[in-house]
C-alpha cells in the first residue's frame, strides 16, 4: 500500500481534473468579484468543513503553503487529519503565519489585518482567506466596484463579521498589500480580491 505522501504525489486522474476545475473556478471568482461559481464533483470532508471550502484548499495548498484553521476547525482531529492527508500543508496557530486561512465561523474570525498582508515589494506573499458561509442570500448585500466588475455588482454572503464592510475598506486601502477572500457555501464560491471597493454608504 502507498504511503499518504505517495498518494499525494501520485493522484488519480479524477482528482487531478477535479483540482484543476476548482483552481480555474477560484481564478474566475477572484477575477470577477460578485460572481457566484458553482462547483461540481466535490470531495466529502469531515464536518464542520464544507465541501466547496475543502475543494478550494485542496486545489491551492501543498506542503509549502502553511494553513491557518479557526478554532472550530482546528479543534476537530478528523478535520486536521483529513487536510494533512489531502494537502500535506503545515498547520499554523497564528493567522499571520499562514498563506491560506480556512474559517468555519466567520462571525468570530480574527480581523483581516491579523492575516499575512504581504509587502510593497512582495504583495503576492499575502494570505488568501476562505470563509465558509451558509448561502449567498444575506439580508445586507455588499455593493461592489472595481476591476472585473462592469458598473456595480452585489454579493450577499451570510454569515459574515458584523464589521466586514469596515474591514474590507481598510483592506483595500492598504493595496497592493492586503488579503484576498473566497466565500464558500457547501456547493459554490465567490471571490472578493483586495482590489474590490465596497461602496455601500459612500457617496459615489
Amino acid at each position: 500500500m502507498k504511503s499518504a505522501a505517495a498518494l499525494r504525489t501520485d493522484p488519480s486522474p479524477t482528482s487531478v481534473l477535479r483540482s484543476q476545475a476548482t483552481f480555474r473556478a477560484v481564478l474566475d471568482a477572484l477575477s470577477r468579484p460578485g460572481m457566484i461559481a458553482p462547483l461540481s464533483d466535490l470531495v466529502t470532508p469531515p464536518a464542520p468543513l464544507n465541501p466547496a471550502a475543502a475543494a478550494v484548499l485542496c486545489a491551492l495548498a501543498d506542503q509549502d503553503t502553511p494553513v491557518y484553521l479557526d478554532r472550530r476547525l482546528a479543534g476537530r482531529d478528523a478535520v486536521t487529519g483529513w487536510l494533512r492527508f489531502h494537502t500535506g500543508a503545515p498547520l499554523k496557530a497564528a493567522p499571520s503565519e499562514a498563506v491560506f486561512a480556512l474559517i468555519a465561523d466567520p462571525e468570530t474570525m480574527p480581523p483581516l489585518s491579523h492575516f499575512r498582508q504581504g509587502s510593497d515589494a512582495y504583495p503576492d506573499e499575502s494570505a488568501t482567506v476562505i470563509l465558509q458561509v451558509a448561502d449567498f442570500a444575506g439580508a445586507a448585500p455588499l455593493e461592489l466596484r472595481g476591476p472585473g466588475i462592469a458598473g456595480t455588482a452585489r454579493l450577499s454572503p451570510d454569515p459574515v463579521p458584523e464589521d466586514l464592510e469596515a474591514q474590507l475598506a481598510a483592506n483595500r486601502a492598504g493595496y497592493p498589500c492586503g488579503v484576498d477572500l473566497v466565500f464558500a457555501t457547501p456547493e459554490a464560491i465567490a471571490g472578493l480580491p483586495r482590489t474590490t471597493r465596497v461602496i455601500a454608504g459612500e457617496t459615489v
